[in-house]
C-alpha cells in the first residue's frame, strides 16, 4: 500500500502541505490544471525554492491578482476575501470536474472544518462563515492537497504528533492564542505534542487534513521510502520550519501503531447500580473504550475490575473520574500499543443529507463500512424518520460508491 507519512516535526499548514508533496515528485502544472476545475479565478499558484536552515525545500504561494502578493503567509495571517458558507463551498467542489476520489477527500477535509468552527463560534456547520477558511487561498490547499494525494497515488496517510507551539495570533476576530481554538477541536483525540516555540505551529487546515485523513498517528511505520520532499513555512522558527512528507511502500502488511494508555481499578464494595454510570462519565470525559470484567479478588470475594483504554493526554482527567464516581483507592496506569487497520473517513451523499463513513482497509480492500451513528441520528431527528433508516441510506451509497481506499 502507497504510504505517506507527515513527518511534521516544525508544525502543519496548507502551503507546507502543497510545497511537501510538489518537492515530492506532484506536477505543478498537473496540479494548477486539475485546480482550474473549481472554477475559482484571480489567483496563481506559484511554487519556489527556498532554504531552512540550510535544507532546500519548496514553498507554495497563492498569489492573489487584487493584491500582488501572497494570500497565506503559512503560519500566519491571512487576507481578507469575500466570506463563503460550508454550503458553498461543498457545492462549489461537488459540482466540479474533479475526480471522485479527489472529491470525497476535500469535502471530508472541508466537513471537518466547518464543524469545527461550528462549535467554537456556536452555530451549526451550514450556518458557518469560513472567514480565513473560506478564502481562495484556503480552499486551494485544502483541494490541492486532495490532488496532490491523487497525482502521487497514496493509498494511505499517516502523521507524527504535530506540536502545538504557543502564544497568540491575530485574525478577524481579534486576538486568539495558540493554537486557535478551531485548530485544538480539530485535534480532539489525537495525539499532540507540547512545544516552546512562540508561534502557530499547526494552523486549522493542517489540523484538519490530519484529523479527517490520516489513518494514524504516532510514530513512523516500517516502510521503504521512494520519495521526500520538504514544504516550507514563511516565518523563520528557532527550527527548520518544514514539513517532511516521506512517500513509499510499508514493510509487509503493516497497520497505524499507536500509543494508549490503560487504566484499571478492582472494584469489591461498590453498588452494582452505579457502574452504568462510571462508565458514561469515562467516555463522556474522551475515554476511546471502558470495558468490565469480573474477578475474584482477595478473600474469595467476588468483583469487577473497570479497565479504560484513552489516549496519553486524557489519562489525568479520566484518573480524576475514577476516584470520584468509584470506591477504589487506587489506579494502576500503562501504556500500550494499538495497531489498527488503516481507516479513512469519506462523505456519502443520502436523500437525508451528507452522512460521515468510516470505511477500514485490509490488504488494499474495503473490508467495514460503517456509518457515523451520531451523523445519522441527527439526520434521522431532523426528517422525523428512524435512526436505523439513514443508518441503512447511508450504507447503501457507501457500497455504491464501493470505496478502497
Amino acid at each position: 500500500m502507497k504510504t505517506a507519512y507527515l513527518d511534521c516535526f516544525a508544525g502543519i499548514s496548507g502551503d507546507m502541505l502543497l510545497g511537501a508533496f510538489v518537492d515530492a515528485g506532484a506536477d505543478p502544472d498537473i496540479l494548477r490544471t486539475e485546480l482550474s476545475k473549481l472554477n475559482i479565478d484571480g489567483y496563481h499558484l506559484h511554487f519556489r525554492r527556498v532554504a531552512k536552515h540550510g535544507i532546500s525545500a519548496t514553498k507554495a504561494d497563492v498569489l492573489l491578482d487584487q493584491h500582488g502578493h501572497p494570500a497565506n503567509n503559512g503560519h500566519g495571517h491571512h487576507h481578507h476575501h469575500p466570506h463563503r458558507h460550508w454550503p458553498d463551498i461543498r457545492h462549489l467542489i461537488t459540482e466540479s470536474e474533479l475526480s471522485d476520489l479527489t472529491k470525497q477527500r476535500s469535502l471530508a477535509v472541508f466537513e471537518r472544518l466547518a464543524s469545527a468552527e461550528g462549535r467554537v463560534h456556536g452555530m451549526s456547520p451550514e450556518e458557518v462563515h469560513f472567514h480565513e477558511v473560506g478564502a481562495i487561498d484556503l480552499i486551494v490547499d485544502i483541494v490541492g492537497t486532495a490532488i496532490c494525494l491523487e497525482l502521487l497515488g497514496i493509498e494511505q496517510l499517516l502523521a507524527a504528533a504535530p506540536p502545538l507551539g504557543r502564544g497568540f495570533v491575530e485574525c478577524q476576530h481579534g486576538t486568539i492564542p495558540v493554537p486557535a481554538p478551531a485548530t485544538v477541536e480539530l485535534l480532539k483525540d489525537i495525539p499532540t505534542r507540547g512545544s516552546n516555540i512562540e508561534a502557530e505551529l499547526v494552523t486549522p487546515t493542517g489540523a484538519a487534513v490530519i484529523a479527517a485523513l490520516a489513518a494514524g498517528v504516532g510514530i513512523a511505520p516500517d516502510m521503504t521510502f521512494t520519495a521526500v520532499g520538504y514544504g516550507a513555512g514563511t516565518k523563520d522558527l528557532p527550527i527548520p520550519n518544514l514539513l517532511r512528507v516521506l512517500i513509499g511502500e510499508l514493510a509487509g502488511q503493516q497497520y497505524p501503531t499507536e500509543e494508549l494508555t490503560v487504566l484499571e481499578a478492582n472494584l469489591d464494595d461498590m453498588n452494582p447500580e452505579l457502574f452504568p454510570e462510571l462508565q458514561d462519565q469515562l467516555l463522556a470525559a474522551g475515554a476511546l473504550d471502558v470495558w468490565l470484567t469480573p474477578i475474584n479478588m482477595k478473600k474469595g470475594r467476588p468483583g469487577t475490575m473497570v479497565s479504560t483504554l484513552c489516549r496519553p493526554g486524557n489519562a489525568r482527567r479520566l484518573k480524576d473520574i475514577y476516584f470520584l464516581h468509584s470506591t477504589t483507592l487506587g489506579i494502576r496506569i500503562y501504556s500500550v500499543q494499538r495497531q489498527a487497520l488503516a481507516r479513512e473517513m469519506q462523505l456519502v451523499a443520502t436523500p437525508y443529507g451528507n452522512i460521515r463513513v468510516k470505511v477500514a482497509t485490509f490488504r488494499d480492500q474495503a473490508v467495514t463500512i460503517a456509518p457515523e451513528f451520531e451523523d445519522c441520528r441527527a439526520a434521522a431527528q431532523a426528517h422525523g424518520l428512524s435512526t436505523r433508516e439513514v443508518y441503512m441510506a447511508a450504507l447503501a451509497a457507501a457500497h455504491h460508491h464501493k470505496p478502497t481506499s
